[in-house]
C-alpha cells in the first residue's frame, strides 16, 4: 500500500515522493530497507534532505479522559543535496535499523490492531512536506514469540493490543509510549485477576517483560492492581522451559497482588505516576470493539487467531492513510 502525495508546500508542478519498503515484516532491532523513489515537477529542483520518521498512534490519558495521537519515535536521514530536474525520476535506496522497542504488529502474520507507519519528508527549496506515509508491520522476536507461545498453551486468550504514551517506572523503556497485549485469564487464574497485560522492552541484550494485573476485588475489598518486571536474554529462548518460567511469573504476580491487598504494592516496580500504566482504563477496555472471551490459544498462533476475532486489525491496517492524515495536530 504506498500513498503519493504532491509536494504541497511547492504547489502545482512541483515532485512528487513515493516510498517504497522491501517486502515482509521487519524485526525490532533489525533492518528496515527500501527505497525513495522521486519525480521531478514542472521545474528543476534542489532537493536539500530526505527524511524519514517512524510514527506510531499513540493513546494517553489525563484528567479528561482518553485521547489518541501520532507521535514520531526515529528520524533517519537517508539522502539529499542533489538537483532534481523536471521530470526526472530517481530511487533513493535506503537501510536503516529500527529501535529495538519498536511495537509489534503481528504475531504470526496476524496483525494485532496496532498503527505504525514510515513517513517521509522531503526538503525542498527551503520548504518541507510530509510527502508519504506506508505502513510498517513488525514481528515479534523469538524470545516475544516464546513468551507468548507460553501464556497460550497455559490457557491465556488475547483480548486487544495498544500502545500507551508514558513511562513505566523502574525500566529501562527509551522510547516515550510502551506496548500492552492484554491477556484473559487462564482458567484457574480467573478467580483471581480479570486480565493480564503484558509490555515487552527489548533491548540489545534481551528484554525486561513487565506483567501487569488487574485483580479481582472481594465481597468487602476493591481490585487491586499488581505488577512485575523480569528479564530474558535473547539467548535463552531455545534452553528454557517457557511453560515453567511464564507460570512462574504468573503465580508470583498473583501473590504480589495479594501482598498488596496488605499494603506491599508491585514489589516496588510502579509505574512513572506521572503517566500511570493501564490504571483507570476500565476493565477489558471497553468501547474498542468485542473481545474473545476465555479463548483458550493452544501457543502463539491461538493467541494470534484470537487477534482476528477480538479486534478489528484489518481496518486499521487499511485504513492507514486516514489513520495518519490529517492528525499532525495531534502530535505529542
Amino acid at each position: 500500500m504506498v500513498f503519493k502525495r504532491l509536494l504541497g508546500s511547492l504547489g502545482v508542478g512541483g515532485p512528487t515522493v513515493d516510498t517504497v519498503l522491501d517486502p515482509g515484516p521487519v524485526m525490532p532491532g533489525g533492518t528496515l530497507s527500501g527505497e525513495v523513489r522521486l519525480k521531478g515537477g514542472k521545474a528543476d529542483f534542489t532537493v536539500d534532505a530526505i527524511t524519514l520518521e517512524l510514527v506510531a498512534r499513540v493513546e494517553a490519558e489525563h484528567d479528561g479522559g482518553e485521547s489518541q495521537g501520532v507521535v514520531a519515535f526515529e528520524r533517519y536521514g537517508v539522502g539529499g543535496g542533489f538537483r532534481l530536474a523536471a521530470e526526472e525520476e530517481r530511487s533513493v535506496p535506503f537501510t536503516v535499523t529500527v529501535p529495538w522497542e519498536t511495537p509489534v504488529t503481528e504475531l504470526h502474520g496476524q496483525p494485532l490492531g496496532i498503527g505504525l507507519g514510515v513517513r517521509t519528508e522531503l526538503a525542498v527549496a527551503s520548504a518541507k512536506d510530509k510527502g508519504d506515509l506506508d505502513p510498517l508491520a513488525v514481528r515479534a522476536l523469538p524470545a516475544q514469540e516464546a513468551v507468548l507461545e507460553a501464556f497460550g498453551q497455559l490457557g491465556f486468550g488475547f483480548v486487544s493490543a495498544d500502545l500507551e504514551y508514558g513511562h513505566i517506572g523502574g525500566t529501562g523503556q527509551r522510547l516515550p509510549f510502551y506496548q500492552e497485549i492484554e491477556l484473559s485469564p487462564a482458567p484457574r487464574y480467573a478467580h483471581a485477576v480479570d486480565e493480564i497485560e503484558v509490555t515487552f522492552l527489548a533491548h540489545a541484550g534481551g528484554m525486561e517483560v513487565v506483567l501487569e494485573a488487574d485483580r479481582r476485588g472481594g465481597l468487602l475489598s476493591g481490585g487491586r492492581d499488581a505488577l512485575n518486571r523480569f528479564t530474558v536474554t535473547h539467548e535463552a529462548v531455545g534452553r528454557t522451559d517457557w511453560n515453567a518460567e511464564v507460570e512462574g511469573w504468573v503465580r508470583s504476580l498473583v501473590d504480589s497482588g495479594a501482598a498488596a491487598q496488605k499494603g506491599a504494592y508491585g514489589h516496588g516496580h510502579g509505574h512513572d505516576a506521572h503517566h500511570g500504566h493501564g490504571h483507570g482504563h476500565g476493565h477489558g477496555h471497553s468501547g474498542r470493539g468485542p473481545g474473545v472471551g476465555t479463548v483458550v490459544a493452544a501457543g502463539a498462533a491461538g493467541l494470534a487467531a484470537g487477534a482476528v476475532g477480538g479486534y478489528l486489525a484489518a481496518e486499521a491496517v487499511d485504513e492507514i492513510g486516514d489513520f495518519f492524515e490529517g492528525d499532525e495536530d495531534d502530535e505529542a
